[in-house]
């Protein structure tokens, strides 16, 4: 397995910034995928500033996601998700920017995201999702009496659609400093810029 010592090396960050120029990282994927987590490591390594798309909802709202759902309802706060995402794409120049689950499914956000941003796919499978989502008890759509299937039926409707995402890097149980080292690699490769010497092109 590829660890972050063997990647970190052969990958100009400076350059994959310039390349970026005023685009943000933005990832999208469902709940438990590890956006945030990723996200921060991502940043960190890439020196730009760290945004999650939910916290900011939260301050300017100055309510909770759950409070918000339960006072608004989905489609409310649907409409509040897309107009915060999109001043932070159009105001805050790049950034690693971080989604809630149903964000990239409405057809305005995901024009935002390609004009001003890299989408970048953390895709999961449903027992990881599970063993992650079951820890937290902040997930609005998963109040149910069967959340499994409540995921599984999500990932039926939105993984079609994220798989538009213009990058894709599977996640899985592994360190978080492994899959943001091959987030940025993939992120490199978008841009056609070679791994370094002796190494290919990642497609």
């Amino acid at each position: 397995m590829t660890t972050q010592a063997a990647l970190s090396p052969i990958l100009d960050h400076a350059t994959l910034r310039e390349r970026l120029g005023a685009r943000s990282v933005v990832f999208v994927g469902l709940m438990g995928a590890g956006k945030t987590a990723i996200g921060r490591k991502v940043a960190g390594m890439l020196g730009l500033p760290f945004i999650d798309s939910d916290h900011e909802i939260e301050a300017v709202s100055r309510m909770t996601i759950p409070d918000l759902f339960e006072r608004y309802g989905e489609a409310e706060f649907r409409a509040l998700e897309q107009r915060v995402i999109h001043r932070l794409l159009t105001e805050n120049g790049p950034q690693v920017l971080s989604t809630g689950g149903g964000a990239f499914m409405n057809e305005q956000t995901r024009e935002a995201i390609a004009e001003h941003g890299i989408s970048v796919w953390l895709k999961a499978d449903l027992d990881l999702l599970m063993e992650r989502v079951s820890k937290k008890q902040n997930r609005p759509l998963l109040k149910n009496d069967n959340p499994r299937a409540v995921l599984q039926r999500l990932m039926e409707v939105r993984y079609p659609v994220y798989a538009t995402a213009e990058i894709t890097v599977t996640t899985r149980d592994e360190r978080k400093e492994v899959i943001a080292a091959e987030v940025v690699e993939a992120l490199a490769g978008h841009f056609g810029m070679t791994a370094g010497a002796g190494e290919g092109e990642r497609s």
